[in-house]
């Protein structure tokens, strides 16, 4: 599923426009990637949890020259599903 399409399911579920359900989507994804990146874990319960985790700088090696490169460290977005959409799946 893509956005659009993420869009029209939102859009025919919930009776809004396909334009305010667009810009409902738009602001649940800015909300969440706003708290991220403050550092902040979001809860939604019987969903999941996104949160972040570090990186460690390391050194990997470019597979067509063999070189050794140096990868900074970084911060990753993470997600881990709650009972309800584990049980909604299963």
């Amino acid at each position: 599923m893509n956005k659009q399409e993420l869009v029209d399911q939102v859009s025919e579920q919930s009776g809004l426009s396909k334009t305010d359900a667009g810009k409902t989507v738009d602001a649940l994804v800015d909300t969440i990637s706003g708290a991220l990146k403050k550092g902040e874990e979001v809860r939604l319960v019987g969903f999941g949890t996104f949160s972040t985790s570090k990186r460690k700088a390391s050194t990997g090696r470019n597979p067509q020259t063999g070189e050794a490169i140096k990868i900074p460290a970084s911060t990753q977005a993470r997600f881990k599903a709650g009972k309800g959409l584990k049980d909604a799946i299963n």
